[in-house]
């Protein structure tokens, strides 16, 4: 049944989260694996299950839908209930004091060996900060602001892990009790009150991911060769001239010579091509039916 084909690639996402959570139980004993990857699994592949399904007007309510049920679990649940604090600091404080915690499953599946298969996926479907600024009315990027903005990030990183390290180190600090919920609500306080005013400012929703979110720092190891991205297929451009017009500098050169479309924003700059151009729709979750993209991906989609 064609109506099916669709949903083959959220049946994968699903699969893959419930085999991790089975894996995890049974390798640690501790059953809250099963729920917690679970209910990621299943959010994911109910809110890009919805995507495809979806028209193409509508389909923002799937992606939004997915950030906001792995979104305010990740915070909601996991922080102000289980005390784990999911953001970079926390990451650096389990690991530089040796302890093993759902923060560094968290950032191995979905910031380091994730990448390599779904890109920055992450940013646009489950990111808890993108789940608040994406509400905001600038969808339409205006590009990359040249200059020197974009090693923000890097500086971002940095400071992090030297806070974090001057902290344990030289001073042997560790967060015990419910110092991981302050660290927690600070920096999340930190990130939103950057974020929205960077948005409003340069009239982009995702002008604090490109150019001072530390996690980015992460993820660009894995998603440059990730198997989901966008390449050029040049024998079968039309000359429709519409990636011309979208504001990522390169795409239209990239897609000519045949060479991967990269990614933009949390998304891949195909897809912003089809929110800004009407003439071009998407075919699915990484598809379009510009001529000139296809999808090198595995045949799920």
């Amino acid at each position: 049944m064609s109506w099916l084909r669709p949903l083959q690639f959220p049946a994968v996402i699903f699969l893959i989260f419930w085999t991790l959570a089975f894996v995890l139980w049974r390798k640690t004993g501790n059953p809250f694996f099963i729920f917690d990857m679970g209910y990621i699994g299943t959010s994911l592949g109910v809110g890009i299950g919805l995507y495809q399904l979806l028209p193409r007007h509508k389909r923002p309510v799937a992606r939004r839908l997915a950030q906001f049920l792995v979104g305010v679990y990740m915070v909601g649940f996991l922080g102000l209930i289980v005390l784990q604090n999911m953001q970079l600091e926390g990451l650096l404080f389990y690991l530089f004091t040796g302890i093993f915690s759902g923060a560094i499953i968290h950032y191995s599946i979905a910031k380091l060996f994730g990448p390599l298969i779904f890109g920055r996926g992450f940013c646009g479907w489950a990111c808890w900060t993108a789940m608040i600024i994406d509400l905001l009315p600038y969808d339409r990027s205006g590009g990359w602001i040249p200059g020197p903005w974009r090693w923000l990030r890097y500086a971002h990183f940095l400071l992090s892990v030297a806070l974090v390290a001057a902290l344990v180190f030289f001073f042997a600090y560790r967060p015990q009790h419910w110092t991981p919920l302050w660290w927690l609500l600070a920096g999340n306080l930190f990130y939103y009150a950057a974020a929205i005013p960077m948005a409003i400012v340069l009239k982009d929703n995702r002008a604090f991911c490109k150019y001072l979110c530390p996690v980015a720092v992460l993820m660009r190891l894995g998603s440059r060769f990730s198997l989901l991205k966008m390449n050029g297929v040049s024998e079968r451009c039309d000359s429709c001239m519409a990636c011309v017009n979208v504001p990522d500098g390169h795409l239209h050169s990239r897609l000519r010579e045949g060479r991967p479309a990269g990614a933009f924003d949390g998304m891949h700059p195909v897809q912003h091509l089809c929110q800004r151009v009407p003439d071009v729709g998407t075919s699915g979750l990484m598809g379009t039916r510009c001529r000139l993209a296809r999808k090198i991906a595995p045949p799920f989609g």
